[in-house]
């Protein structure tokens, strides 16, 4: 059976790619067509252009996490595929015109379990191993997507597969079965640390989007100083698709009030690994 690491630009998915090489590495991008989120360094945002074989104009991650899949593919020595769906903006006037949410999860959906689908769809075509980055003390993360497999043993994917008259004709396909190489060799987030601390991978302080829903209000204000134009982004959303300001969490805060809090001198460290088992949580 082939085997993907499926990597989300984090330490742990890395970690992954690293220490367990496969048949293919694939990284799946979100991006923005807002310009004012624009990826400052115009070489690389062709190079990724060229990558994804679509326009890259920015991301509402970190920057940083494409430094993180270049530096990581010289660290491998191994070739990572990066894929991409329809951008955040795209993706949001279909999804009804709301932010996502705990009860509306379709970004995961659609920007990262489409893309790769479709990726292996054209590369692979049968069912494999992919390799999913939950640690040794995520167990039940784990449960959770076992819970979800069919009786086989592979998680599947509605999609066309032909026509039927005029309408499309569609089917439930087996394409991945899931594992957790870092839950079998009893891997822990110090482990993980340890390893990178000498290595010249660049990570973000925070490999998920900048304004998700997972994400406690002191991280929100936190990103209002480290990414002023992403996170705008997400109040303007809230705004304009809300039609007032209403925080995607809780009805009476919005972003913008979130905004104006005085800012945190310390934060604890809020080990958020949604988006860091290489999807944002299955």
């Amino acid at each position: 059976m082939k085997t993907v690491n499926s990597l989300s630009g984090g330490k742990t998915s890395s970690y992954i790619a690293a220490n367990y090489p496969a048949d293919y590495n694939v990284f799946s991008l979100v991006r923005t067509s807002d310009k004012k989120c624009m990826f400052p360094d115009a070489k690389i945002r062709q190079q990724v252009s060229d990558r994804l074989g679509t326009e890259f104009i920015g991301t509402l991650e970190d920057d940083t996490i494409i430094y993180t899949m270049l530096d990581l593919e010289q660290f491998i020595g191994s070739k990572i595929d990066w894929v991409t769906g329809k951008t955040f903006d795209e993706v949001i006037d279909k999804g009804g015109g709301t932010l996502p949410d705990p009860m509306r999860r379709y970004c995961t959906t659609e920007m990262k379990m489409k893309p790769m689908f479709e990726w292996w769809r054209n590369n692979i075509n049968i069912p494999c191993e992919f390799r999913l980055g939950f640690r040794a003390n995520e167990t039940r993360r784990a449960k959770r997507t076992l819970g979800k497999v069919n009786s086989n043993g592979f998680l599947e994917m509605k999609a066309i597969v032909g026509k039927r008259g005029t309408r499309n004709k569609w089917e439930e396909i087996e394409w991945q079965k899931p594992t957790f190489p870092l839950i079998k060799d009893n891997i822990y987030k110090d482990q993980i640390e340890i390893f990178w601390k000498d290595k010249t991978v660049r990570f973000a302080w925070m490999n998920n989007c900048v304004g998700c829903f997972h994400k406690n209000p002191l991280l929100i204000r936190k990103m209002w100083d480290k990414h002023p134009n992403k996170i705008q982004w997400f109040s303007e959303q809230e705004r304009i698709k809300h039609k007032k300001d209403v925080w995607y969490k809780d009805k009476n805060l919005s972003f913008n009030d979130i905004k104006n809090w005085k800012t945190q001198t310390e934060l604890f460290d809020d080990d958020f690994n949604e988006c860091d088992s290489g999807y944002c949580g299955l």
